[in-house]
This record gives C-alpha cells, structure tokens and sequence, in this order.
C-alpha cells in the first residue's frame, strides 16, 4: 500500500504568533465540489478563523475559501460556516477543555492527504503580550547565534 501524501494548502501562522498550542487534532471537513477546486488552487485564508462546538457538532468559522472562477451558480459563500468531521467523543473531550480550562479551538493549517482534504485543528492557550516579546526576543537570539556561527565557519 502506497503511503499518502500530504500537500499543505495553507498555514495559520498568526496561531502560532498569538496562542500557545498544546496538542493538534486532525479533523476532515465537509466541503462542496468547486470549494475543494478552488483549495487545489491555494485560494484560503485561515488567519482569523476558529472553530466552535453547537449541539455535539464543531464547525469552523471565519475561513476564507474565494469562489472557484469557473464555478458560476455552484459556487458558495466563501466565509459560511463549514462542519468539522471528528468522532462524538473527540468533540466531548473537546468540549470539556475548552469550557473548563478555557482553551480555544483554532485551525493551524490545511492539507490535502490522499485526495481528502484535513483540517488541523490546535488546543491553544492565548498568550499575553510579553510571552509575545519573549519569543520574538528569543527568535532574535537564535537568528544571531546561527549568523555568528556561519560568519565564524565561513
């Protein structure tokens, strides 16, 4: 059996900038014809979307997909409300972290695996402003001590 392959679509880097990730989850997502068209042609945004639990069922909102050019009347809303496939107990886990611990629920990127389009969904913790200059002061650090060591192997 041939491995499959993944292909990302899109990355969520904001996530990462403004929230802690504790754990990933990769969800399926229900999509109609000329929405994974257009995927396959890398038109998403994922920046200021998040995912909510309504009744046992999770949906990501604020996703971005343009409509599929040549798509004319089959063409959807590109920011509707789009319904995560995720087994009932992964959801009612879900569902108690994020009430009792007060994480929330962002996409982290878009993939392609196989011909199935997934989801992958972050756990996250917000961070505050100076957890944000610490790793940017971090990142800074690195960035020179990798430069300083390709200055002195040069």
């Amino acid at each position: 059996m041939k491995p499959t392959e993944l292909r990302t679509i899109a990355q969520n880097k904001k996530a990462y900038h403004d929230y802690f990730v504790e754990e990933s989850i990769e969800a399926g997502i229900a999509l109609c014809g000329t929405e994974v068209k257009s995927l396959r042609r890398g038109t998403v945004n994922l920046k200021d979307s998040w995912c909510s639990i309504v009744d046992g069922e999770m949906f990501v909102n604020g996703m971005h997909i343009s409509p599929y050019e040549q798509g004319n009347i089959f063409n959807r809303d590109p920011m509707r409300v789009r319904k995560l496939l995720l087994h009932k107990r992964e959801i009612d886990r879900l569902l108690g972290v994020v009430k009792q611990q007060g994480f929330a629920l962002i996409p982290l990127s878009l993939y392609f695996k196989g011909s199935r389009v997934k989801l992958q969904l972050g756990v996250c913790r917000g961070k505050k402003l100076y957890d944000k200059r610490e790793d940017a002061a971090r990142r800074d650090m690195k960035r020179d001590a990798e430069r300083a060591i390709k200055e002195h192997n040069a």
